[in-house]
């Protein structure tokens, strides 16, 4: 029994070798097959990797791109600005290159330049694991040769195609050129913004020096730029650059590159930076120019490259003629010796077409676009809206009638107060109509006005009218104490020069490639926002503006055409916004730091516009406001407000839309009230007439 348990419960007898061996035979030549047909896989890539190395390095790199100029055209064809990518390129030695922009450009752009063979995978590696964990394309690792090869050989699309070919020249220029001469190819022909290619070009038209003699915080500032030069560059947007050279500085110190100390002061630093553009100085419009160029790049999606260098055309709507007598208006009407600035825009109403615009009064020493500033309050130039709002709702007519005289106002459920004063503490004491309240520009009608139709009214219809600067329920937006740009304020009355219909403000028509073929045209967006009828009574209160006790009227004997606008003024700023039926300006006056006004620095909006707008309208015969449909015109007696008897003392014209008109004939007058037939033949001629005064009085 021992043994038999012993025998079961033994350890097994081991199998002889030779059947061992039999047994894994067959898997034994399946491992020998698979590593032969390895080995020979490998060998065969290698070889292939070989020959197309070889192939590569026998291969000679094309011929870059050949750079044409690109042109900007004014409405009539003639060009108003050229891109020459050739004229402001200048190779320098990499030796004539600041140490501290080729450090900077390094440590931000490609840290293990010296390092790789023309990829960096452990940038890739870490840009993939970055990008996967935002879930975008948060970070990039291509290497200054990669860089150089998509900026010499290849266009920006994202293609696979252009991606391999990439590849491609990348190892070509790795094979061909030792890393200086690749550097210094980078550092000679990399866009730094504004037409500058390369540091040499970079460093004169940035700081006026060469570029050997950049400072480390001169360099840091200009490393940051080709990233993206519409982003970072110093002229663009200060406060982008700043931050970008700090972050350039902070990895040179971490780096090891520089002192901790040295990167401290060198972002501390003050730069000085030259006059952008000499071409833009001495041309026609630089500041609508510049406009365009950011319309076509950042609105657009036009490639910099493209457009510095493609060989396109940009089709525009500058009118020249409006332009030159928009600068030499801005120009006369503001002394040599102030400080105070100005800008001016105008439209066309009917189609939408920027015809001029002045951003500052010299753009040599200051290229900040004012047109666009949405820092400054429009004052009473934005009553207008609140009157509008009024009339299309149906809460008031020309004839509802508030006191002037001084009032405190309570809102938010009787929480809070609010107590508006007039100009110079001026108030008629007596109630006035809306005319008379436009013409004066009366306060307190306006705060009226907005109490009665809701503040939230008037900013949905701003809104409608092209306003997108932000707007506060509040009882003083009445009196335009939201900042709002010249540009927005010109979009919107060209709404009431247009018949109530809204054309988006345009600048450029058309762009075409070197060959012709269409890259954009122009659709603006146009809608009927606001009753042609309603449109029309807001234009014709609003000629009262320019009339005898109007606050334009001192310069109403320089316009002889029909005219409405509105000034505005606050302790800082000052505004003509106007209009003809073919033309809408609105022009601001102040100081770039809010500093208060004169009496004489505050009227002199009101020239430039009536200069400006003569000027630019002197080949076009005067055109009266076109009546639409739903207008009718009755005579009032301006006291009473209703219909005016034929025997009434005084009389005025005035229109409404139809069926808001009164019906009751003053009481004080027992007799009929005036011939609608003669009040109809009287709206026809009466602006006629009004021109033909003021061209008698000039």
């Amino acid at each position: 029994m021992k043994l038999l348990k012993f025998r079961q419960n033994g350890p097994k007898r081991r199998l002889p070798f030779r059947v061992r061996i039999e047994k894994w035979m067959p898997k034994l030549r399946v491992i020998k097959r698979l590593a032969i047909y390895t080995g020979a896989a490998v060998a065969v890539m290698l070889a292939a990797a070989f020959c197309f190395l070889f192939y590569l390095r026998t291969q000679s790199l094309p011929a870059s791109s050949i750079s044409q100029s690109s042109q900007m055209l004014d409405l009539r064809g003639n060009v108003i600005d050229s891109f020459h990518a050739g004229e402001n390129r200048q190779s320098v030695p990499l030796k004539d290159i600041s140490p501290y922009l080729i450090e900077a450009t390094l440590a931000i752009e490609d840290q293990r330049f010296y390092d790789h063979l023309g990829f960096d995978m452990k940038g890739m590696a870490r840009a993939a694991l970055v990008n996967v964990e935002h879930l975008s394309t948060k970070q990039g690792a291509s290497t200054l040769t990669q860089q150089l090869a998509r900026n010499l050989y290849l266009t920006h699309e994202r293609t696979w195609s252009r991606k391999l070919k990439e590849a491609m020249y990348t190892i070509q220029l790795e094979m061909h050129y030792s890393k200086d001469e690749i550097l210094s190819l980078y550092l000679n022909q990399i866009y730094y913004g504004h037409g500058a290619y390369g540091a040499e070009a970079a460093a004169e038209q940035y700081y006026g020096k060469h570029a050997s003699e950049l400072t480390l915080a001169e360099s840091a500032m200009l490393a940051g730029i080709p990233k993206g030069p519409k982003y970072y560059s110093p002229y663009m947007d200060m406060k982008n650059a700043k931050d970008r050279q700090k972050t350039i500085l902070h990895t040179m110190a971490d780096q090891g590159i520089i002192p901790r100390t040295d990167a401290d002061a060198a972002a501390l630093e003050l730069l000085k930076f030259q006059p952008l553009g000499s071409s833009k100085q001495d041309g026609i419009a630089p500041f609508f120019r510049d406009y365009v160029h950011y319309m076509a790049v950042d609105k657009l999606g036009i490639d910099e490259r493209l457009l510095s260098e493609g060989g396109i055309r940009i089709y525009t709507t500058l009118d020249p003629d409006a332009q030159r007598a928009a600068e030499q208006a801005v120009a006369d009407g503001m002394p040599a010796d102030s400080g105070q600035q100005a800008a001016l825009v105008s439209i066309d109403p009917r189609t939408g077409y920027i015809k001029a615009m002045v951003g500052g009064r010299d753009y040599k020493t200051n290229q900040f676009n004012r047109v666009f500033a949405q820092t400054r309050q429009p004052g009473s130039s934005f009553k207008p809206i609140v009157y509008l709002t009024a009339l299309q709702g149906g809460v008031m007519t020309p004839v509802s009638k508030f006191k002037s005289a001084p009032t405190t106002f309570t809102y938010d459920e009787g929480r809070k107060t609010y107590a508006p004063n007039n100009y110079n503490d001026k108030y008629v004491n007596d109630f006035i109509d809306m005319r008379q309240a436009i013409a004066s520009s009366d306060n307190i009608y306006a705060v009226n006005t907005i109490m009665k139709v809701g503040p939230e009214r008037v900013i949905e219809m701003a809104r409608k009218l092209g306003i997108e600067s932000t707007l506060k329920p509040l009882p003083s937006l009445a009196l335009g104490t939201f900042p709002v740009s010249p540009f927005e304020m010109a979009s919107a009355f060209g709404t009431f020069a247009n018949g109530g219909k809204h054309v988006e403000p345009t600048a450029i028509l058309r762009i075409e490639d070197s060959k012709g073929s269409v890259l954009y045209e122009a659709k603006p967006n146009t809608a009927q926002v606001v009753d042609p009828a309603y449109a029309y009574v807001l234009t014709s209160l609003m000629e009262s503006v320019f009339d005898t006790g109007g606050t334009g009227s001192r310069v109403s004997g320089m316009i002889n055409r029909p005219v409405a606008g509105k000034t505005g003024t606050t302790a800082t700023d000052a505004w003509l916004v106007g209009y003809t039926p073919e033309l809408t300006t609105a022009v601001w006056v102040g100081y770039d730091k809010g500093r208060k006004l004169t009496q004489a620095e505050a009227h002199r909006a009101a020239p430039i516009f009536a200069a400006y707008t003569e000027k630019a309208l002197a080949s076009i015969p005067p055109k009266i406001f076109a009546i639409p449909d739903g207008v009718v015109s009755v005579y009032i007696d301006p006291k009473s407000g209703k219909l005016a008897a034929s025997t009434c003392p005084s009389k005025r014209l005035e229109s409404f839309v139809s069926g808001s008109q009164p019906t009751e004939v003053c009481g004080e007058h027992a007799d009929s009230p005036v011939s609608a037939d003669k009040a109809a033949r009287d709206a026809q001629s009466n602006t006629w007439w009004k021109q033909f005064k003021r061209w008698w009085a000039n």
